[in-house]
């Protein structure tokens, strides 16, 4: 394995060496209301992140990764894992390492940690959520922690709010952690049950188009976004009794309107129709209607865009774009926004000129190239022990 001769070219050949992959993620549709108690549709992707794994015999963690070789190797010691700006990505390592030392009270030795992925960065799959499970994951093989996956996906979501800073929901780690081939899942955000739910592709396919517009999402508005929604539950409790945002119907959305600031009404009216459509949306692919289900992406998009304000320039420029396509079943934004990636869905026997036409009119409009990747729905986090050599 390839991976395997690259860490011994970094670390070196003596002792024995194990391989974890953890896939990244995209949503279908349910965007920006997992921190808010909704419906969300995620699948885990082909495409994630590799790591290459050795125990040392000392307190020393070696960190290397393909895609930041510029940094380097990381080298901190288990006694002190602090988040550090300077060493970038590996925080998220990390940020998990000290989760099962501090707060699982686990004995661990240093390790060598060779990590490669094939997820764009800053794309918005879930690069992040991908390093943290497959970290977890190995940790928990290597030293028989035996925790189940739930408990390693709340770890990961942990880390990321709390070590990281990022108050991301539930349902990047989720996805990561319990992806299914050929499969999304139906995960309710509020009490992590959860439905697989199957993908009529056989016409179809989808198609993650990276716009190359970076964001960083700690640096973002998202976390601004969690707050205005926080506040406008507020309001809402003092005059209804719900748990959480999307307790709210749709037709009570008018009743709540003179509590909030025409802001506050927007986010709480994208937050309440966004969940409507996510579980109406596992209705149609069980009744195998792509066509349908396609239609409300493109209402989703409308509704970040205009409601929540979080698709920016780039983002609407490739969706109208995809909209402009005759393959194209239905498009929209995906991630925090502010960049990224839009997630498609599109005639097998157009996507290739759907590549061609969204990319040349993309470009035309913003000066950016934009990446395609056609994508299929794959497993969680696991360990290749099949393809070790």
């Amino acid at each position: 394995m390839k991976f395997i001769q690259a860490f011994h070219h970094v670390f070196g050949k003596k002792g024995d060496v194990r391989v974890f992959f953890a896939p990244g993620r995209v949503n279908l549709i349910g965007e920006h209301i997992d921190y808010n108690g909704g419906h969300v549709l995620p699948c885990a992707l082909e495409i994630g992140t590799y790591v290459v794994a050795r125990k040392r015999k000392d307190h020393l963690l070696r960190f290397y990764s393909e895609n930041f070789s510029a940094t380097g190797l990381i080298v901190v010691n288990l006694q002190s894992l602090l988040f550090d700006e300077w060493h970038g990505w590996a925080n998220y390592p990390k940020g998990i390492f000290q989760f099962f030392k501090e707060q699982m009270d686990v004995e661990l030795t240093g390790m060598d940690l060779y990590y490669t992925g094939t997820i764009p960065n800053g794309a918005g799959l879930s690069s992040s959520a991908s390093i943290e499970l497959v970290t977890a994951f190995m940790i928990n093989e290597m030293f028989s922690v035996n925790l189940d996956r739930t408990t390693l996906v709340k770890m990961a979501q942990q880390v990321e709010n709390d070590y990281i800073g990022v108050q991301c929901g539930i349902m990047d780690q989720f996805a990561v952690g319990f992806g299914k081939r050929d499969q999304a899942i139906l995960l309710n955000c509020d009490t992590l049950s959860y439905l697989y739910t199957p993908l009529p592709l056989q016409q179809a396919s989808i198609v993650i188009v990276n716009s190359n517009k970076k964001r960083e999402l700690a640096d973002s508005a998202y976390n601004d976004r969690r707050k205005t929604c926080e506040k406008a539950l507020a309001k809402i409790k003092q005059k209804q009794s719900i748990h959480q945002l999307v307790d709210l119907k749709v037709g009570e959305l008018e009743n709540v309107k003179s509590l909030l600031t025409s802001v506050e009404f927007k986010r709480v009216r994208h937050v309440v129709t966004e969940n409507e459509r996510t579980k109406k949306a596992v209705e149609l692919l069980r009744s195998d209607d792509l066509s349908s289900f396609g239609v409300l992406m493109n209402e989703s998009q409308l509704s970040l865009r205009d409601d929540y304000e979080v698709t920016g320039f780039e983002l609407d420029s490739l969706v109208e774009a995809a909209w402009q396509h005759p393959g194209t079943i239905g498009a929209r934004m995906t991630g925090a926004g502010f960049g990224g990636c839009t997630v498609n869905i599109v005639k097998n026997n157009e996507v290739s000129s759907f590549v061609h036409e969204v990319g040349q009119k993309y470009e035309s409009k913003t000066g950016k190239k934009a990446n395609f990747y056609v994508v299929k729905p794959s497993d969680g986090v696991k360990e290749l022990t099949e393809q070790v050599e």
